[in-house]
Formats: C-alpha cells, sequence, structure tokens
C-alpha cells in the first residue's frame, strides 16, 4: 500500500504534504507524489513546449517535496503524468495501491469547486479509496 500525494507547491499542498508525511509515517507507507502536467490546447508545436515546461514545473515541484520526505525518514516515488491533477491521482493511486488520496485544498466554496471542477472536489466523488482534503492554514485574527 502507498500514500499518494497531489502535490504542485501551493499553500494548500505545502500543508497537505506535511499531513502525508504524517500518515505515511504512522502506517509506515511509501509516498508517492503526484503531478498533473496535462498542458492545454490540442496540438503542434506551442503545445509541446507547452507541455514540456508543465512538466519542468512539475519535477521541480515535487523535488522540494522530496527532499522533504528524505528528511522525514518516508521512501517516495515521483510520477509527473501528462493527465490532469485529479486523473493523475486516480491513476496512480490505482498502480500502487493507495490507503488514501490526500490533497491541498484553496479554500474555495463547495459551489465553486463544483462549477469550476476543483481536483479535491473531482476526487471526492471519483475515488475508490479514501481522499483526504486538507484545508490551506488561515491566519488567525487578532
Amino acid at each position: 500500500m502507498s500514500v499518494v500525494l497531489g502535490y504542485d507547491e501551493s499553500p494548500g499542498a505545502e500543508r497537505a504534504l506535511r499531513v502525508a508525511l504524517e500518515v505515511a509515517t504512522a502506517f509506515g507507507e511509501p509516498l508517492v507524489l503526484v503531478y498533473g502536467a496535462a498542458a492545454p490546447g490540442p496540438t503542434g508545436e506551442e503545445y509541446r513546449a507547452h507541455r514540456e515546461a508543465v512538466r519542468e514545473a512539475g519535477r521541480s515541484a515535487l523535488a522540494r517535496a522530496v527532499e522533504a520526505a528524505d528528511e522525514a525518514g518516508v521512501p517516495s516515488t515521483v510520477e509527473v503524468a501528462d493527465e490532469k491533477p485529479a486523473q493523475a491521482l486516480l491513476d496512480a493511486a490505482e498502480r500502487y495501491g493507495a490507503r488514501v488520496i490526500i490533497v491541498g485544498s484553496w479554500g474555495d466554496s463547495p459551489i465553486r469547486g463544483a462549477l469550476l471542477g476543483s481536483t479535491p472536489h473531482k476526487l471526492l466523488h471519483l475515488s475508490p479509496v479514501p481522499v483526504l482534503c486538507v484545508p490551506t492554514e488561515r491566519i488567525p485574527r487578532a
């Protein structure tokens, strides 16, 4: 089994990384770090250049997460997939026998997530394994 994490260096993903490391450590599971890098657009040279730029951004983001996993003593695997994030996470969960998929949230309202198709919203409806949505940290009001 494994713990699958969607990671993109956003504030929600940073907090989700900390939670994923806690879960992976608690269950003695490896961490699978996933970045969905589907570039917009259909075909052509511009698409290929954009796709490679998005993939490179994903590799760079995941390098930071791998460092954190190494520091925590959690074995990790990296996947940069040419898919939209939700599908990339579902596919990785199936391949790696995920115990749970963990993603950060941006704090969008449920209606906004449903209308715009947020990754956490899609996962909650499509995933055959539990999904843990980690909220972005809020700054306490004074």
